[in-house]
């Protein structure tokens, strides 16, 4: 009985400590804001073919990920938001702030939004439709949220949100680390996340640096790379001209 007391008295004074040591590591995490629109086709490549890597390589373990799917649209002065690349797109976004919002769990939200972005890249009007089943989601609660018009809801919280950015974006993707913009360079995100990483950093961290600043030095030279993140910013202003 005495050995028993003992050992539960070792477990309550270390309890504090492995709950302490939990919220530290949280805290320790790298903030990553993309601020992005559904049918931006360079929005949908970053999150397709670089962002999808953080979660296939692990270091999505050390990053607070939000997603912001509203983009370059515009609430108008009768209260309504027009977007970028026409109703398609406002229609995608509010299904994706639904996602976000009915699984909060960006393990369970990013794969779906991945999807939808997949289906966009193939130019398949209604693929984002399959992706309930490609993901072993039920579409009941999407559904719900969008009819009920809690995603358009959501969408005026996302303009807000992305209206009062500091300095303001320029265009999409526009991706923040630690609320810092990376501008072009987006497609580097994972040096600027183990760059920013205080604790011990994952072995998808190591070795990396020197790579990715030669792939990032190599891109500033290249003017197509430096121009393609302003297209979905320039054709929205074309549109209104």
């Amino acid at each position: 009985m005495a050995s028993f007391i003992s050992l539960l008295s070792t477990v309550l004074l270390l309890s504090p400590l492995c709950f302490t040591t939990s919220l530290v590591s949280a805290s320790n995490k790298v903030s990553v804001s993309l601020y992005y629109e559904a049918l931006c086709p360079y929005c949908s490549s970053f999150i397709v073919n670089n962002l999808a890597n953080i979660f296939q390589n692990g270091l999505i373990s050390i990053i607070d990920l939000h997603l912001v799917p509203y983009g370059n649209a515009m609430v108008t002065s009768d209260g309504s938001i027009i977007c970028q690349h026409g109703t398609g797109e406002c229609l995608l976004n509010a299904i994706e702030a639904c996602a976000i919002k009915v699984w909060p769990d960006v393990q369970q939200h990013f794969p779906f939004i991945q999807c939808v972005e997949k289906s966009v890249e193939a130019r398949e009007e209604n693929g984002w439709k399959s992706c309930f089943q490609a993901t072993g989601l039920s579409s009941d609660p999407i559904v719900n949220c969008y009819n009920s018009g809690y995603g358009q809801q959501l969408e005026f919280q996302y303009a807000q949100e992305t209206n009062s950015l500091q300095p303001p974006h320029q265009f999409v993707p526009w991706v923040l680390v630690n609320g810092k913009p990376i501008l072009e360079d987006y497609e580097n995100l994972e040096h600027y996340v183990c760059k920013a990483y205080k604790g011990a950093l994952p072995k998808v961290c190591k070795g990396q640096r020197l790579t990715i600043s030669q792939e990032t030095t190599a891109n500033n030279g290249d003017k197509k790379n430096m121009h393609k993140p302003a297209i979905c910013l320039l054709s929205w202003i074309i549109l209104w001209l």
